[in-house]
């Protein structure tokens, strides 16, 4: 029987969230025989497949498969691949999904008026340790934190979905060529924005993303995360992945590259209060977020160096 839609849980390194994500998609409201749970083994060396082919083994609609090449939009492409569904929704190893995602997000494709190439929903952390003072709410986009509308909203281009809570039609995905291998995670490497190229692609095909709150899930935030040094870090890769996404689309040379660095250092030679408040320590929301932008500055310049990415 063809599936309705199909849940994918790429994962790498995350046995000790992921029973509680496979879990949650265990658990959905929708009839067993109407979808089915997909696991993407990312060349996990803990004990992932122990997880998903003991713990689990029980579960009649549950595939595992493994792919030994690293990266998040290799495994969402194999993902892909290998569902059967006409829906492909993307959920993160350490998320939890209501009880109805899946349901609803089927029933937002299908009574849409308008053509819908994604749609995804509310995430909402779930803090191992207090959430500290100096983390502003611009920053905490940063940890997949999202609750843009309270009511079903297409999306206009200042807001995004995020692949923590994620679906598309099937045909789409593979009409787009799958999610771009050469962004997005890999590892320890946080290169990212092979998602806003799949919506830039997706709606320039004529679709719409929708937002809805009721599609949602949990996101959990692991202790190690809340710190100053993870956050920094995690600006400095959106800089460059900011830069590797200009080169590819711009088709940048190497002269343009170093033309748009020098800019961009030179902006901030001529601003040296910037430097200063980045270099400075501070527990204060409104300068720690200059902090983090000033890095990104930094991770934008390495990227066009081609230093990284």
């Amino acid at each position: 029987m063809d599936k309705r839609i199909s849940a994918v849980i790429c994962t790498y390194n995350r046995a000790d969230y992921l029973g509680k994500a496979i879990q949650s998609l265990v658990d959905q409201s929708l009839d067993k025989d109407q979808y089915e749970i997909i696991i993407v083994n990312n060349r996990s060396t803990d004990n992932t497949e122990d997880v998903v082919c003991k713990d689990f083994a029980h579960v009649t609609n549950l595939r595992y498969f493994y792919e030994p090449i690293q990266g998040l939009s290799q495994a969402r492409n194999t993902g892909t691949d290998k569902s059967q569904g006409k829906y492909v929704a993307f959920l993160d190893d350490d998320a939890i999904a209501c009880d109805e995602w899946l349901e609803r997000i089927v029933n937002a494709f299908e009574n849409s008026e308008l053509p819908l190439g994604s749609v995804g929903g509310k995430i909402d952390p779930i803090w191992e340790i207090p959430r500290p003072t100096w983390l502003s709410d611009e920053v905490l986009l940063l940890l997949t934190v999202l609750d843009w509308f309270d009511k079903p909203t297409i999306l206009e281009p200042q807001y995004w979905l995020a692949g923590a809570n994620i679906a598309f039609p099937k045909f789409l995905l593979n009409e787009m060529g799958g999610f771009q291998v050469e962004l997005g995670r890999k590892g320890n490497n946080l290169l990212s924005n092979e998602e806003t190229v799949m919506r830039e692609d997706i709606e320039r095909a004529g679709y719409k993303c929708l937002y809805d709150p009721e599609i949602y899930v949990q996101h959990h935030v692991p202790a190690e995360r809340v710190n100053k040094k993870w956050f920094m870090r995690r600006r400095l890769w959106g800089g460059i992945s900011q830069a590797v996404l200009e080169r590819q689309q711009q088709n940048l040379e190497r002269l343009a590259c170093l033309r748009r660095a020098g800019r961009e250092l030179l902006q901030l030679i001529l601003a040296p209060g910037q430097v200063v408040r980045f270099i400075l320590p501070t527990n204060n929301p409104i300068y720690f977020t200059r902090k983090c932008a000033v890095m990104s500055k930094f991770g934008y310049i390495v990227g066009l160096l081609g230093l990284k990415g």
